[in-house]
Formats: structure tokens, sequence, C-alpha cells
């Protein structure tokens, strides 16, 4: 993967000008009342794809395009699903595909068919393979870096030659290779990586029996960091190390700010998280996706190019995500209108809360 990702609010803001504007101009094209958008989301395992995408990208698509319609599915994690699941899209001839693929060397016969028949496809957050036609996403290995150079800071002293368990993505996922990538290029030479397991599904439980492996094989006194790919995962592994009784905690990173990560930020049993502004990757997707379904041109809407396993310079946004930790709720989350603190800071979590500097 190339190219520089985006960089500052100011380019947020242009790019997601540049694409309102391209989504919003008619060439011609299909008319409004025949535009449908196959939307295909990975999984219900990571609480984002239902609790923000869908509905951020549903309603994206209604501002841009009122009478189009999004035709929606959830693989459930299962890559025959989705393959499934796009196929019959395929033959009911949707004007776009925006894919979320579980497993992309799985779905890459889909894709090719759907470019047989004239359709467009959107890889959405994951890098799909085959012959598509745009890419949104965070860039993967800045999440990587966050999380590396958080962690290290967690550490403190014991960031000079500490113990690391790493507890990666599914391998069958793009972002997870490209997540580790990142997280290794800071840790390398710095920290020792005693044990490094793949979690499949990114299910909370398999994170949860990594971990409880890993203390088994290690003790607890030899765990100074655990580097979480992301939430799900933080949520499995922090599990594990309160039923081994571990105390204080290691440092624990995550990624997408889920409510329950950033409550266990606020409670200090999770380090950081990685905010990735849900709302920016979707317009950005959904606006791309509407011009495609219009026939438009989108070289005014990408920022770069990347390269898949099997395609050179697709046309891409990357996007640029934020370390959040106990320091910086406020000023990232509560400021972007993610959260209210009310929301974050339940009855019981209010003195620590205060302590954290959430307050009303």
């Amino acid at each position: 993967m190339r190219g520089p990702g985006l960089r500052g609010v100011a380019g947020l803001l242009a790019v997601l000008l540049a694409v309102s504007l391209a989504a919003c101009t008619d060439s011609g094209g299909k008319g409004e009342g025949e535009l449908t958008i196959g939307l295909l989301l990975p999984s219900r395992a990571v609480p984002r794809w239902e609790k923000s995408d869908k509905p951020l990208i549903e309603k994206r698509v209604k501002e841009l395009c009122p009478d189009c319609t999004v035709m929606y599915a959830n693989a459930e994690n299962d890559a025959a699903s989705q393959r499934q699941q796009m196929n019959s899209m395929i033959t009911r001839g949707v004007s776009v595909l925006m894919l979320d693929v579980v497993d992309p060397k799985a779905l890459r016969s889909s894709v090719r068919a759907a470019r047989r028949e004239g359709i467009p496809v959107v890889a959405y957050d994951r890098l799909a393979e085959g012959p598509i036609s745009g890419f949104v996403s965070f860039d993967g290995a800045q999440v990587g870096r966050l999380q590396g150079q958080a962690l290290l800071e967690g550490m403190g002293a014991r960031a000079d030659g500490g113990g690391v368990v790493m507890v990666n993505g599914d391998p069958s996922s793009p972002n997870a290779a490209w997540y580790e990538g990142g997280a290794r290029s800071v840790l390398r030479g710095k920290v020792r990586i005693l044990k490094s397991y793949n979690t499949l599904g990114w299910r909370t439980e398999n994170a949860h029996d990594h971990m409880s492996a890993a203390i088994s094989d290690l003790g607890p006194s030899r765990i100074d960091g655990v580097l979480a790919a992301n939430d799900s995962i933080a949520a499995g592994v922090i599990s594990a190390l309160k039923s081994a009784r571990v105390s204080p905690l290691p440092p624990v990173t995550g990624q997408d700010a889920d409510l329950d990560a950033v409550q266990r930020i606020v409670k200090g049993e999770q380090y950081m998280t990685v905010y990735k502004p849900f709302r920016l990757e979707t317009e950005a997707a959904a606006a791309m996706a509407v011009a495609l379904a219009r026939g438009n041109d989108i070289d005014a809407l990408v920022t770069t190019k990347v390269d898949s396993p099997t395609t050179k310079d697709v046309p891409a946004i990357l996007l640029t995500p934020t370390a959040v930790t106990r320091e910086t709720i406020g000023r990232t989350l509560v400021r972007d209108g993610v959260y209210t603190i009310d929301q974050i800071c339940t009855p019981k979590l209010r003195p620590a809360c205060d302590r954290a500097g959430l307050t009303r």
C-alpha cells in the first residue's frame, strides 16, 4: 500500500466537500429512480458496523440521493455468506456495491463478477481484491503505530526491554496485518514480543482464550503490556487478566472507541483506543458510491492510490486516525459529539470521570 493519508482538519473538510459536490453532480447517467446501493458489512461481533457505519451510510446516501435505495446485508463474519449475498445483489442489478470484505480472497470472484456486469465496487474500510473501483478507509499502518506508541508510553520504564503480548485481529482481514505491521514498526528493538496470537472473527471470547493461555504460559509478572488490535479484543484481554487476578493491570491498547472501551479507559482498565471518525469515512464512501452509481468520474474525490494483491493504482481516500487516552477523551470523542459526558459517565463512573476531567 502506498501514498500519503490525509493530514489535518482542512484536508478532511476539503475532501468531504469534494465528494459531496462530485456525488451531487449528475452526468446524465442512470435515472435517479433506478439507483440501488448495495451495502455489505462483515459482522456484528464488532459493534461499530451496526451501530455506526450502517446508519451513517444510509443517512448520507439519502442526503445525496433522495430516490436511491440501500440494499443491506451482514455476513456474520462468514465469507461464504457474504459471497452469496454479493452474488444475489449482482443478480438483482444493483447500481454499485459497497463492500466491507470478510475475506478478500474468497470474495475475489464476486468482485470480478460485478465488473463483468458493469457494477462498480467500492471497497469500504478493508481493501478487497479484484477489479475494485475505489477504496475508502483509515490509514491502517498509522492505527498500528498509534497503538504501539501509546503502549510504550503506558509501559513507562518497562518499555525498555519489557515483555509484550500481541493479540492481533483476524488474519483473513487485510487490515489485521496492516495494523500489526504498523505496531511492530514502533515496538521493534524496544520491547520483547513474548507471544503473538491471531484472533478469529475479532471475537472477545477468542481474545479471552488467547490471553488466558499467555498468562498460563508466561506468568503475569512477565507481561508488561498487551497490544490488543481493537476494543472487542481488548475486552477479552482485560477479562482474562481480571479473572487471573492480575493487579495492577498492564496497559492494554484498543481501536474503534466503542463506548464500553471508553468507559474502561475512564476506569483505568484499558490504556487507550484509536478513534476513527466514522462519519468522515461513511460520508466519503457514500459519496463515492453515489458518484459511481451515476456514472460520474471520481478523480476529484480521491487523495491517493493504493495497490492490492491483484490490482495496482486503486483510487483511494485514506483518513487519519487519532489516539485517545483518559486525558484526551473530552477533547476528541466528547468534542466531536461521538458520546456525551452523560453517556460515558454512569453514576458508578462519576468519581473516575471527575478525576479524568469529564465534567458537565
